[in-house]
């Protein structure tokens, strides 16, 4: 049985668009598969995936502000930030979950919580590095 096409594709911005592939893909694991440069060498689009899964990427423009770097500026935004919980984050599956977590412990995730049993599956969330909340998962 094949797999049918992805028909909901996360497209995340970054204030530093390249430096965040390769941070995803060194400490989540995905794998780069499109880099796109404007002639100020910003990130106009980049993808990255998780076997068939695909995330885009960019650098909007020079305005945008992470959610690592609003927070810092926004008040109301700490505060949204002050819980563990992935907000308007992105859950990605992955076979190995513990595996998983300790590679992204050793490679400077920002990690949310342990990994936690029971509900949907074995999870843990984490954090990026422009702020963005991610949680892996595997059933």
């Amino acid at each position: 049985m094949s797999q049918s096409p992805q028909i909901i594709t996360p497209m995340l911005s970054y204030e530093d668009g390249v430096a965040a592939i390769e941070w995803l893909c060194r400490v989540f694991q995905f794998t780069e598969r499109a880099r796109w440069l404007d002639d100020a060498g910003r990130l106009s689009h980049g993808e990255i995936a998780m076997g068939d899964s695909l995330i885009m990427l960019a650098s909007p423009t020079p305005d945008y502000q992470s959610p690592h770097h609003h927070r810092e500026v926004c008040q109301q935004a700490a505060k949204w930030n002050e819980v563990p919980y992935v907000i308007d984050g992105v859950l990605v599956i992955v076979d190995d979950v513990a595996a998983h977590f300790q590679h992204a412990k050793i490679n400077g995730a920002t990690l949310l919580s342990p990994l936690e049993t029971g509900g949907p599956g074995t999870r843990y969330r984490a954090e990026d590095l422009e702020g963005h909340r991610w949680m892996f998962m595997s059933r």
